[in-house]
């Protein structure tokens, strides 16, 4: 098994018309094992899509703000279990939605524990995203109160769906993640990020938003049709951001991504640069919600994200910012090892045990889309056939 075989996995998607264009990245701890793609930036678009091309990677964001929040970890800013009202006053009297009354009004009531660090880092903390809870959907809708894509910083103002620490649930948790670094940093978020991650990892084309030369080379965004074509869809940042979104903010390229990948494998560190301690990486990098199943996205509003149910007899946990495996899975990934993705199709792998980490991006909704999913997992398959040798 060579190289080529993963360059075609990539050519044949976009020949055949499952995703216009689609990038991939695979590295070790020595270096890139291979970077490639196929198709071009968008239907219609005479630019081809290039390792280099910019995407949007949107809940990829969590993993580097969860490694942000870390850092001050490091270094005695933020505590992991101590609650996080003192540092943050809106958080300090969290209400809990119950549902709704016979009025349509919201029935709320005190959570039994504060939220601290370890929730927000978790997705325990008990906040949910509209898109993937009934009820938080309705509050949002009835109240008026703008979405978190809106770039207000009222749309973080919800209340929890259950008491922090006692089920996981994916939510706005690591865009509050974003404020605390924030709060304890005395910097903008993205400041922050680009000097304490970005830049010491070389990741120049990695930031929020979109600036002018992100821009030039970012790939459009795709929406699945029900009669099964794709169609461009504008994505439009707001003009106006009163928060830069820690929970899906972010823009970067493949092979930018691999530095930051390949700087986790190797314990926090990547050509001489340190971005975290090798015993603060394996605190990360380790179950942090004991028998807590997590991982199950649901979705209430299909067009955005589709339900992708675990494979049989594989269970998942959750570190601080990844999510966990627990047996190894079908594609060759090792028990233990770390992942995530973005709702327009990006993923990635980070697997210890057997040295790899690969990148997949494609820009398509809903998240799930069997046609994208289908890229990614054979192209992680054919990465783990050419590891062994096959």
């Amino acid at each position: 098994m060579s190289a080529s075989a993963l360059a075609e996995i990539l050519h044949k998607a976009t020949a055949d018309g499952d995703v216009p264009g689609v990038a991939a990245t695979l590295g070790d701890e020595r270096g890139v094992i291979f970077e490639g793609a196929a198709g071009t930036r968008g239907i219609g678009s005479a630019a081809a899509m290039t390792p280099d091309t910019v995407f949007w990677i949107a809940s990829m964001t969590k993993p580097i703000v969860s490694v942000a929040a870390m850092q001050l970890v490091e270094r005695g800013k933020l505590t992991l279990d101590a609650p996080l009202g003192a540092l943050l006053p809106q958080l300090a009297a969290p209400q809990v939605l119950e549902g709704f009354d016979d009025a349509g009004k919201p029935r709320l009531r005190p959570a039994r524990r504060p939220i601290t660090l370890k929730h927000l880092l978790t997705h325990t903390s008990g906040y949910a995203y509209d898109f993937g809870n009934a009820d938080i959907l309705r509050y949002i809708r009835e109240s008026g109160m703008p979405q978190v894509n809106s770039g207000k910083l009222a749309a973080l103002d919800l209340p929890l769906v259950f008491d922090p620490g006692t089920r996981w649930e994916y939510g706005i948790s690591t865009d509050w993640l974003g404020r605390a670094v924030e709060a304890a940093s005395g910097q903008a978020l993205d400041v922050f990020i680009a000097e304490n991650i970005l830049a010491p990892l070389g990741m120049t084309d990695t930031g929020f938003g979109l600036t002018p030369a992100r821009a030039a080379r970012a790939s459009a965004v795709q929406a699945r049709m029900s009669d099964g074509a794709l169609s461009p869809i504008p994505l439009v940042p707001p003009p106006a951001l009163e928060f830069q979104a820690g929970g899906h903010g972010i823009y970067a390229t493949p092979r930018d991504y691999l530095r930051f990948t390949r700087a986790l494998l190797r314990g926090g560190e990547l050509d001489g640069a340190r971005i975290l301690a090798p015993e603060t990486f394996a605190l990360m990098a380790q179950n942090q919600v004991g028998d807590l199943a997590a991982g199950v996205v649901h979705s209430v509003l299909p067009q955005m994200a589709l339900e992708i149910p675990p494979p049989p007899g594989i269970d998942f946990r959750w570190g601080l910012g990844f999510l966990i495996n627990v047996q190894p899975l079908p594609t060759g990934r090792s028990a233990g090892s770390l992942s995530w993705s973005g709702v327009a199709n990006t993923y990635f792998w980070i697997d210890r045990t057997r040295h790899l980490t690969g990148v997949v991006m494609m820009q398509v909704l809903p998240f799930g889309d069997p046609s994208a999913l289908n890229v990614a997992l054979g192209f992680e398959n054919l990465a783990y056939q050419m590891a062994r040798g096959a």
